[in-house]
């Protein structure tokens, strides 16, 4: 679990590996029962021969596009990357929610897999 605090939102990363799309959902469905307060509970994974990604009710392309960014950036397979966002009270903007989302997935994948 790695967290990351932008305007009193709270963004929580986990990653995990996944050698097919079942554990990719039982993996994204664990993190959200840890989590069942959470405004979003987002999510990407890239599987050797799918990909997905859901913003979980954020503005379209700015949490899972973004964490499927990450994953794909560092040329990364059978990986699920799910991120949790408590909203602060400020609003981070699309700008804002892209770098967020980007960097708590690029902090769970460095603390989880490499």
């Amino acid at each position: 679990m790695y967290e990351l605090i932008e305007k009193k939102s709270r963004f929580i990363g986990y990653a995990a590996k996944a050698e097919s799309e079942s554990e990719a959902k039982a993996f994204i469905s664990e993190v959200a029962a840890k989590h069942p307060k959470a405004g979003h509970v987002t999510f990407s994974y890239v599987l050797k021969n799918t990909a997905k990604t859901n913003d979980d009710g954020e503005p379209k392309g700015t949490a899972g596009l973004p964490i499927y960014n990450v994953i794909t950036r560092r040329n990364l397979q059978n990986v699920v990357v799910v991120v949790v966002r408590y909203f602060g009270g400020t609003k981070l903007g699309k700008g804002g929610l892209i770098r967020a989302y980007g960097k708590t997935a690029g902090l769970a994948i460095d603390g989880e897999l490499e």
